[in-house]
């Protein structure tokens, strides 16, 4: 069967580097016989702040008085049991994640639906085990900046603290830097980069069960290289 992927686009702005990086993976991905869902928070919805903490659970079993899912979570969460393989692009701001990504995982990545507390345990359940994830970040901080300063916060917070929670295992991160001086030159050759990482998620046996052993060579090109 055909690798499931999910691309996350985790800007809240149309139209940019983070889109052209993640275009150029699923076109790639596509192009190599994977299934490719998109989720773009430049244009679907993002999911409101929670108002109560029946918010951040999903309906428990049994239970009448917990509220039911908001229609576009529920599609979200659809859309995360139905994958192999999580693509999160984003660009970092302020040492992190942009406030439009955090947002969707407060209120998607809920528990009773992507891990389960344990009675009387500090350990909980990973519902989401046997995925794999890649993580793609620009960033305009040099990279040493961003490890010694940042603590690579952006990165712990989405493959340790997120995905790892809830039993999905990153294949690996990719940085691009500076963003704001790169040229057009360098733009391309990280889109082309992202594209063999495409190829190669694509190419994985289903559920992780044999990870990818390398990257598959030429990889279709794909997207223009963005302003912004």
């Amino acid at each position: 069967m055909n690798r499931r992927l999910l691309v996350i686009v985790g800007t809240p702005l149309a139209d940019t580097l983070t889109h052209a990086l993640a275009e150029s993976y699923a076109a790639s991905a596509r192009a190599a016989g994977a299934e490719v869902r998109l989720i773009d928070l430049a244009h679907d919805p993002i999911p409101d702040h929670p108002r109560s903490r029946d918010q951040l659970r999903a309906p428990r079993s049994g239970r009448t008085d917990d509220l039911p899912l908001d229609p576009d979570v529920a599609r979200y969460l659809d859309d995360l049991f139905w994958a192999d393989h999580i693509a999160i692009f984003h660009p970092q701001w302020w040492g992190t994640v942009p406030a439009a990504l955090k947002a969707f995982i407060d209120r998607v990545f809920l528990s009773n639906a992507t891990f389960r507390y344990r009675e009387r345990s500090a350990l909980s359940d990973r519902l989401l085990a046997g995925r794999t994830a890649r993580i793609v970040m620009t960033m305009d901080s040099p990279r040493f900046w961003n490890r010694l300063v940042y603590r690579g916060a952006a990165e712990a917070s989405l493959s340790r603290a997120t995905l790892g929670y809830c039993g999905v295992r990153t294949l690996g991160i990719t940085r691009f830097t500076p963003v704001r001086f790169s040229d057009d030159t360098a733009r391309r050759g990280w889109i082309e980069r992202v594209a063999r990482h495409g190829h190669a998620d694509a190419a994985s046996s289903r559920r992780a069960d044999h990870p990818s052993t390398g990257e598959a060579s030429s990889p279709p090109r794909t997207a223009p290289v963005k302003t912004l």
